[in-house]
């Protein structure tokens, strides 16, 4: 993709960066987010800590995440949309916590898709973040697009009424696609808690270490991004993962691997239990058997530069500093 106009809400986290990181080099990238008054570069220099030539294309534009504002103008003339905003799941699933969790993720959807309608020349396309755990926790067979199956429970609730809200919003000249994303490993994000883990020893399988691991590397989020993008023929829902998931005890021998860390303990059950009500989360964020395959990507030809663990693991950790995993 070249010199387009790309809107990325949310787009301070993680992935938001690395996305923008990604695509800064050749096109304009708008960032919507509710940490700055200014659109001045700078900000996005610091924020990203870019070079020049990355940074000056990139723009900080406020937002509160939830009403149509001046912000909306920025959608005429955009060839796509990225909605990463969300509250961060990381967290005691308590009455406002939910409710939080739930209003982040609708409130924001349907404020881009009233800018989008508002707008003149609205974006070509509109891609939703959602999340592979709206599928069942599944221990007996994969889940993909066609054949997964999604109970009720409050992750899952919170999944398809996301879902429901982008599906509703009729965009008549905006295509719109739903990724629902695997665990997303890279230099940054859900990697640093492994890496403090293997710091102290702790390296080893959580629960029973048969539950199911879907993972995807940063880079095949911004490729797939691309590749929906470039085929006009693409829409509705795709899963975003890796097509080689993993256990659990899979995941974290091979990261001890990567690493060059020679031993783990194991936390079981109960030691989690206790340990997340101690730092305020939730153990079905690491019990819970994510068994999800990308039947449509890979139906449509993509192609994806880290198929297996291993090599997606190495190319993350040769990035990491020996420091933030190991004590000497």
């Amino acid at each position: 993709m070249k010199n387009k106009k790309i809107i990325i809400a949310g787009g301070t986290g993680f992935i938001g960066r690395s996305v923008a990181e990604y695509f800064a080099p050749n096109n304009q990238v708008v960032i919507l987010t509710r940490n700055t008054t200014s659109t001045n570069n700078n900000n996005a220099f610091a924020a990203f800590n870019l070079t020049e030539a990355y940074a000056s294309n990139i723009r900080l534009v406020q937002w509160n995440g939830k009403d149509v504002g001046e912000w909306s103008e920025e959608m005429n003339n955009a060839s796509l949309v990225i909605n990463l905003s969300g509250k961060s799941v990381n967290c005691r699933y308590n009455k406002k916590n939910k409710q939080e969790i739930i209003d982040s993720r609708v409130q924001s959807t349907k404020a881009i898709g009233d800018a989008i309608k508002q707008a003149k020349t609205p974006p070509k396309l509109w891609i939703n973040a959602a999340s592979a755990t709206i599928y069942r926790n599944a221990t007996d067979r994969p889940q993909d697009e066609f054949t997964g199956e999604i109970h009720n429970d409050f992750s899952v609730q919170v999944c398809k009424l996301w879902e429901q809200t982008f599906f509703e919003t009729a965009t008549p000249a905006t295509r719109k696609i739903v990724f629902r994303t695997a665990i997303t490993l890279g230099n940054g994000g859900v990697i640093v808690p492994y890496l403090n883990l293997l710091k102290f020893g702790l390296g080893g399988s959580q629960g029973n270490g048969k539950q199911m691991y879907s993972w995807v590397h940063i880079m095949d989020v911004c490729k797939a991004i691309e590749f929906v993008f470039g085929n006009e023929e693409a829409q509705g829902v795709y899963n975003l993962s890796a097509p080689n998931p993993v256990t659990n005890q899979e995941f974290m021998q091979t990261l001890r691997k990567a690493t060059g860390t020679f031993f783990g303990l194991p936390a079981y059950t109960w030691m989690l239990k206790i340990g997340a009500a101690i730092i305020g989360t939730e153990t079905e964020l690491i019990l819970k058997s994510r068994w999800v395959l990308p039947a449509r990507l890979l139906q449509e030809g993509f192609q994806f530069e880290y198929p297996y663990l291993k090599e997606a693991l190495e190319n993350i950790i040769k990035n990491v500093p020996r420091k933030k995993y190991r004590l000497l």
